[in-house]
């Protein structure tokens, strides 16, 4: 049709804006960063998933440069139902790299993926150094004191590593074998962004414990947790991201306990980055919890609001339903931000206080209403807890946004 062929010829556009023009565009505004290739497309999810525009837009800001540790979940069948996959390369014929490990390990083998490269990163440095003389001291230099804070030092340094490749190619006689093993790890020199990715299920239930244990670390991790607030993947089972009210198997009557804290307890560490979002409800705070998790020099998590079928919603609705959470204080938007650098505060609130009642936005979900069905006067002392919990979580988010460092 004529309205495909203008959007093929506006990508195509897009596709050849210089490489170095994505600092620009990636750290400006939303519709800027949605003009960058993403390298995730095609997933085959379900109509509507709230997970893939979240796994889209992170592979549009890291790019080629994207390594990531996907739990099992919805996030691992859709990331890689084989012999297809969703993650592709760019005009470079570079890609993302991508695998998927179990419920339970997924955190660790994550932070394995970050101390493999940032091992061997330390290793090439080295030989670096060794082999100054061949490979000349501004080169040296270059390579050794590069800036890879945004995508202009990243795209200078790979100039300089295809450089040095180039010379160690040409390198003969008693140190052809240590330009050899330098040649294999060269690439290692450029910077990763590492994340680690998953599901509910996983973070707050079957691999919590390796999750923390990566936020505690220090590492340079970031973890991304795609909320459906439900195990999606296996049938709609009660996770302890279920909230309270909420009808799924193994919680026939209503969920009794408030929905788990996750946020609060990475804050607790107090050099984590911490972020909760819906991109339904605010694109632009989304895309800065992105990009400062990115520029945090050690573990983040991202905290996303992903609207799902198990919900019992309109899934056409899918974003407009997000913004409807956050009106309501059902899901609250903030930053935690551990650098003093960045922000005089450590606790940015980027939601406005409800303006809803918390039982407006649950009768729009069958999760929730088909209780009243069955129960009627325990769904109602089930809303009544939600809205308490609601004011009380607002109470002490108002609180934390007053205290400055």
């Amino acid at each position: 049709s004529s309205t495909s062929g203008r959007a093929r010829n506006v990508f195509q556009f897009f596709e050849q804006l210089p490489e170095i023009d994505r600092t620009t565009v990636r750290m400006n505004t939303v519709k800027g960063s949605q003009l960058l290739q993403p390298l995730f497309e095609f997933s085959g999810a379900c109509a509507g998933c709230g997970e893939t525009p979240y796994v889209k837009l992170l592979s549009q800001f890291f790019g080629d440069r994207l390594v990531v540790a996907n739990a099992t979940g919805c996030s691992s069948i859709y990331g890689g139902n084989l012999p297809t996959t969703p993650w592709t390369t760019n005009r470079d014929g570079r890609g993302p790299a991508w695998s998927n490990s179990l419920f339970e390990d997924n955190a660790e083998f994550g932070l394995g993926l970050r101390v493999g490269h940032d091992t061997l990163a330390a290793e090439a440095r080295r030989q670096v150094a060794d082999l100054s003389s061949f490979i000349g001291g501004e080169l040296v230099s270059g390579l050794l004191e590069a800036d890879q804070s945004d995508e202009a030092g990243i795209t200078a340094q790979r100039e300089r590593v295809a450089a040095l490749k180039t010379i160690l190619q040409g390198v003969t006689g008693e140190q052809a074998h240590e330009a050899q093993r330098l040649l294999s790890i060269a690439d290692e020199l450029v910077k990763r962004s590492v994340w680690i990715l998953g599901g509910d299920g996983w973070a707050y239930d079957i691999g919590f414990g390796g999750l923390d244990h990566a936020l505690a670390t220090g590492k340079n991790v970031n973890i991304l947790v795609l909320d459906t607030e439900v195990y999606s993947n296996t049938g709609g089972q009660a996770s302890k991201a279920t909230q309270v009210g909420a009808v799924a198997k193994f919680a026939a009557a209503g969920k009794a306990t408030a929905k788990k804290d996750l946020g609060a307890i990475a804050r607790s560490y107090g050099g984590v980055y911490v972020a909760q979002v819906a991109l339904g409800a605010n694109e632009m705070q989304t895309v800065r919890a992105f990009a400062e998790a990115e520029a945090w020099d050690g573990p983040s998590l991202i905290i996303a609001y992903s609207t799902c079928g198990e919900h019992g919603i309109d899934m056409t609705t899918s974003m407009s339903h997000q913004k409807n959470a956050v009106a309501s204080g059902y899901w609250p938007l903030y930053r935690y931000q551990p650098d003093p650098a960045v922000s005089a505060k450590p606790f940015l609130l980027d939601s406005k206080k409800p303006s809803v009642p918390v039982s407006e936005f649950m009768k729009s979900e069958t999760r929730f209403t088909v209780l009243a069905r069955s129960n009627p006067e325990r769904a109602q002392a089930l809303i009544d807890l939600a809205q308490a919990n609601v004011d009380a979580q607002w109470q002490h988010l108002e609180e934390l946004a007053k205290q400055e460092r």
